[in-house]
């Protein structure tokens, strides 16, 4: 089989395309959908993925709630910002941009999320339900990965898929979703 290169940016389009309807009928329900986006100190790899999500909100008409915040926040005030969030009604979605400075313990930040807005599914409930094939946010960057082979027409049921990395954040969760008995999975992983 030859090698197939993969247009990210046309399949993105399109997907903020299809996004943008989906918005609109929310909102034609009085239904602002928001995003809270925390993004702890000034590593430029994450600034540039922050800048990049938020911009993609404005094109697709979604509410950013933006903070960013300074290296030296304690965990208590971290943690407290993620609670206003959890119970802010105009924040649909929390994400918590990693990684975070080293003072910081991640777990409890990521488990301070209410799972019902933890849109990078990494809760442990979101983790749990993914894990058992139920309904639950999917983190982002696997689930990105399996709509570029599925929107590329990759046949990924039957298929051997090999992934470099076992991280919580990409290697780990994609395994998990290639390997689910469902339309976009049933494979043979590799790790």
């Amino acid at each position: 089989m030859a090698a197939k290169i993969i247009d990210g940016k046309q399949i993105a389009a399109q997907m903020r395309e299809e996004l943008k309807v989906d918005v609109a009928g929310l909102k034609q329900r009085g239904i602002v959908p928001g995003l809270g986006v925390i993004l702890v100190g000034d590593n430029p790899a994450s600034q540039s993925y922050v800048t990049a999500k938020e911009k993609a909100c404005q094109e697709i008409g979604v509410y950013s709630d933006d903070n960013r915040l300074p290296a030296d926040i304690s965990q208590q005030d971290l943690i407290a910002l993620i609670s206003r969030m959890n119970n802010d009604p105009k924040i649909n979605g929390i994400l918590v941009q990693l990684p975070l400075p080293k003072h910081l313990d991640e777990n409890e930040v990521l488990f301070a999320i209410n799972p019902q807005k933890d849109v990078d599914g990494f809760h442990p409930v979101n983790v749990g339900k993914m894990v058992a094939g139920q309904k639950a946010f999917l983190p982002c960057t696997p689930n990105g990965v399996v709509q570029l082979l599925l929107r590329s027409g990759v046949k990924i049921e039957g298929a051997h898929v090999v992934i470099v990395g076992r991280s919580n954040i990409v290697g780990k969760p994609l395994a998990n979703m290639l390997i689910q008995k469902s339309p976009t999975g049933n494979a043979t992983v590799t790790v």
